[in-house]
């Protein structure tokens, strides 16, 4: 179990908590009482602990969940549309944009969601690497009913990960769907009626047992045939695998390998 601290920063209220477990950074969005509705406080918060979690080398997997009954209820539009309306970046220079489009990450984030998520809940779940969910979460990428569109990275991740028409039935309609539809899409990879421990069950497996460098080859691999295409990952590979054999890393899993034990990693 973790316990979960708030984020310092200058201005009120604490709208992000932030624990380490172990190599784990579980980071909750903590505005209950708007059901975590993002405001500018909100996003530079997390942006902050998301740059905190992709910087820190003792830090392996991130875990993304929500406190109170809901995940979010997206962006708040009073607070945060004269911002985005006069063009400008709602993310300190200190901070990552927690939608992850602004270059490659290397550290992993398994994300758990509940009650509803809307809009730009849904891209912060697209954003993460793995998802869970609750059976009742209720999902929805409204934008099309409140005149915009999806600006967090929907259009260009939920077609690839759900399929064209899978996505576009949600995105384009605006309608609500559920955990059921939400899991046969691959817009989840898991049901689960504890969802934040689930998470964490995954999130401290990866930490736990692969190999930092390993993990970080092989976003750092998937992202480059995304950017890329095949022909460019694929040239990366022999030089890829040659250099984590040659790593620390690299003779402890071959030794734990030959002496039939669990490999302790450093990440070196």
């Amino acid at each position: 179990m973790f316990t979960p601290k708030a984020m310092a920063h200058t201005g009120p209220p604490e709208t992000i908590t932030v624990e380490r477990d172990r190599h784990v950074l579980m980071i909750g969005l903590n505005r209950p009482d708007k059901r975590n509705a993002f405001n500018r406080v909100l996003l530079a918060d997390l942006s902050r602990a998301y740059a905190l979690l992709e910087s820190d080398p003792e830090l392996r997997c991130g875990v993304l969940f929500a406190h109170g009954e809901h995940f979010t209820s997206g962006l708040d539009l009073v607070d945060v549309a004269p911002v985005i309306a006069a063009g400008a970046s709602p993310y300190p220079d200190d901070g990552r944009d927690p939608w992850r489009l602004d270059g490659d990450w290397t550290t992993p984030i398994v994300a758990a969601a509940q009650g509803r998520v809307l809009t730009l809940g849904i891209e912060l779940l697209l954003a993460a690497d793995i998802r869970v969910a609750a059976p009742d979460t209720r999902f929805s990428q409204l934008e099309v009913r409140r005149g915009i569109y999806p600006f967090g990275g929907a259009t260009l991740r939920f077609p690839r990960e759900a399929g064209w028409g899978n996505a576009m039935r949600w995105i384009l309609s605006g309608e609500e769907f559920d955990a059921t539809e939400a899991h046969r899409i691959g817009l989840i990879q898991e049901i689960s009626d504890d969802p934040v421990q689930r998470a964490l069950a995954i999130a401290r497996t990866i930490a736990d047992k692969a190999a930092p460098l390993g993990v970080g080859t092989i976003l750092a691999s998937a992202h480059r045939a995304r950017r890329d295409g095949d022909e460019a990952a694929i040239a990366q590979l022999g030089p890829d695998v040659v250099r984590l054999f040659r790593s620390v890393d690299g003779i402890e899993g071959v030794q734990s390998f030959i002496q039939r034990r669990d490999a302790h990693f450093t990440g070196h």
